[in-house]
């Protein structure tokens, strides 16, 4: 005797070897032999052959109409054999009783299984809903199979359309869109972003990167709702005129400085620094403008402002214009230029010039200084500053041999160009040594006055941030904070509020313990490493194009350590997986190009030869490109990552 039975949802024939009642023994088709309960056991048959059984019963089974059968179920609990008889009106045979079970137990829409062999009809309005349901589920499944058929083509859905950020950048799996997209990708053995792109859905591949850092950080757009400034009072007017110095595309000019001979013979030489804190006092509209941003962000060839166009407008110093400005005026002797005093000042300046660097770095570098050349505006001014700074960083214990090289990106008509200049020029020096002089000083008044503020310390060789004034040993100063560039970093105008607080002798907008203080300096140091890293991102973006316009096929580069390299001529550094094993570091080698992929910012190249063995010493530049392509590498640097010439100290 043969039996067809249930297990593991799923029906089984086998022939009884011994019947202990209530379980049998039985063997399958294959031969092998086992134990199930009585229980399980559907129905016994003799006819047909047992390999025939199933697969007949499977072929009555299809013919059965559903619907029909449906229609023939009483509203009660049934059995299949009940419901065979009812449908085939006769006692239905072996095979008949199967195919109702089998067609029963392959439409749970339709029969709601209630027990082995039992079943209850789905009551109408449940079938109904069950049907829509299951039809909604069919056409959702053809349109996602017509959808990656299509991406397996090359070619876009046009219901993509408006899907291509989320897609890209933040997939919801349970999306029909997501669902093909990664089932294309499958097939393609390509990734998203490159898939898409063979589609024509980016525009670009530099706005791929553009639109997922603004997709995650502007989720609402770089747009500025309009905001009000707060009223100041009347400033006293200052005796200096001003000159700034700057990059050519400078719109957010934070500092200025002045030269001037006092009736002692002594010399007085002002910083001025753009004062916008006066107009956005703690928690008003544009200080919470201002702290959702918390930087300008650069990249080549443009930024996103920290502040509106018509708030930089206001307090910018911009020639022809006088302007609010936080003001430190520093008595310098005539003959030893030893500093004898320090005065700071909330104050209106007039500024006379805005110097570019373009124009001023040929008139105004080493070579113009050891000629005495003064043919040009500023000059006697700019020459005592330079002699000026020479000894402050003496003073910090700097040396001034720094040979580490700025570059500069222009981008024009989606073509760019890569120049380079020194670090350390004397421009460079003027500016960022009077920064660094006003950024300790006004830590120390702040400090010494019990007035909390955001400074950068450095102790072991590692940078954060503090609340508490520290020394930072890579700039050799007792306490250093960012005060110098409110137009452009949050951190400088929470500070400079409390420096302008202190010369009124007002209360501290942010005082001790304040968590106000303590939240803007995390998340400054969060978005300031994310500001940073983008702008690295497109700096090597642009790198890779301009690989790519040039037709460079073949490069020298130098080797940092192990199969980490830096590119001759641009700030390019990337790993060669195929140098020779343990060459030493500054070891310049010849590479040659084989592959070049924008998406994923990569380079691929083939070791061609040693050029120079180097002396195996890295420096502390060689570190800080280690440390940048290290996963946990933190922020360091002491000035953003902002164009040359835009001071960032």
């Amino acid at each position: 005797m043969n039996i067809l039975y249930e297990e593991d949802g799923s029906f089984k024939v086998g022939s009884i070897m011994t019947d202990n009642t209530t379980s049998l023994q039985i063997e399958s088709l294959s031969g092998k032999r086992s134990k199930i309960k009585a229980t399980n056991v559907m129905l016994h048959f003799t006819q047909p052959e047992m390999a025939d059984f199933i697969p007949q019963a499977e072929t009555l089974a299809a013919d059965i109409d559903v619907e029909f059968l449906w229609e023939c179920c009483p509203p009660e609990e049934f059995g299949f054999e009940q419901i065979a008889t009812e449908y085939y009106g006769h006692k239905p045979s072996s095979l008949e009783a199967a195919a109702a079970l089998m067609r029963l137990h392959g439409a749970p829409v339709y029969f709601h299984k209630k027990g082995r062999g039992h079943y209850r009809a789905a009551p109408p309005e449940i079938l109904k809903a069950a049907l829509a349901g299951a039809e909604k589920k069919r056409l959702a499944l053809a349109l996602q199979t017509r959808y990656t058929e299509q991406l397996v083509n090359f070619e876009l859905p046009a219901e993509f359309a408006d899907h291509i950020k989320p897609l890209l950048y933040n997939p919801d799996r349970n999306t029909l869109e997501v669902k093909a997209l990664e089932a294309a990708c499958a097939a393609t053995h390509i990734s998203a972003a490159h898939l898409l792109h063979r589609c024509g859905a980016l525009p670009s591949t530099q706005d791929y990167h553009l639109q997922k850092f603004l997709f995650e950080n502007f989720p609402k757009g770089t747009g500025f709702p309009a905001i009000e400034l707060s009223n100041w009072d009347e400033l006293p007017m200052g005796a200096s005129n001003a000159f700034s110095i700057d990059d050519a595309t400078t719109t957010e000019i934070d500092d200025a400085f002045s030269v001037d001979k006092q009736a002692n013979g002594n010399w007085r030489i002002g910083v001025h620094i753009a004062a916008p804190a006066l107009g956005m006092p703690r928690d008003s509209e544009g200080d919470k403008l201002a702290a959702s941003r918390l930087s300008t962000v650069y990249m080549p060839g443009g930024k996103i402002t920290m502040l509106p166009d018509s708030v930089v407008e206001v307090f910018t110093l911009t020639a022809d214009r006088v302007c609010p400005a936080l003001s430190m005026y520093i008595e310098v002797d005539a003959d030893t230029l030893e500093i004898l005093n320090y005065e700071s000042r909330v104050e209106r300046v007039h500024i006379a010039a805005n110097l570019r660097h373009d124009t001023l770095e040929p008139l105004f570098n080493e070579a113009t200084l050891a000629e005495e050349k003064l043919d040009y505006p500023y000059a006697n001014e700019l020459t005592l500053l330079w002699h000026l700074v020479q000894k402050m960083e003496a003073g910090r214990g700097k040396s001034d041999n720094n040979m580490q090289l700025d570059y500069n990106f222009h981008i024009e008509d989606d073509k760019v160009s890569i120049t380079t200049r020194r670090r350390g020029s004397p421009i460079d020096k003027v500016v960022s040594e009077l920064m660094i002089l006003v950024n300790c000083e006004w830590g120390k008044h702040l400090a010494e006055h019990g007035f909390p503020g955001i400074y950068r310390t450095q102790q072991g060789g590692k940078v954060r941030m503090s609340t508490v004034a520290a020394p930072h040993q890579g700039l050799g100063v007792a306490q250093y904070m960012w005060s110098s560039s409110p137009l452009r970093r949050y951190v400088d105008m929470v500070n400079q509020r409390q420096i302008i607080a202190m010369l009124r002798d007002e209360a501290a907008p942010y005082p001790k313990n304040d968590t106000a203080l303590y939240a803007t300096m995390r998340d400054f140091d969060t978005m300031y490493s994310i500001y940073n890293d983008f702008q690295r991102n497109m700096e090597r973006y642009w790198c890779l194009r301009w690989l790519q316009q040039e037709n460079i096929d073949e490069f020298e580069a130098t080797v940092i350590r192990e199969n980490l390299v830096r590119m001759s001529g641009i700030p390019l550094v990337f790993r060669a997986p195929s140098l020779p094993d343990k060459l030493p570091a500054h070891t310049r080698v010849q590479l040659a190009v084989t592959g070049i992929y924008l998406i994923d910012l990569s380079l691929q190249t083939r070791y061609v030869a040693t050029l120079a063995t180097g002396d195996g010493i890295e420096t502390e530049e060689d570190a800080a490109e280690l440390e940048q392509t290290s996963a946990e590498a933190s922020v360091t640097v002491e000035t953003p990552l902002a164009p040359a010439g835009e001071t960032a100290c």
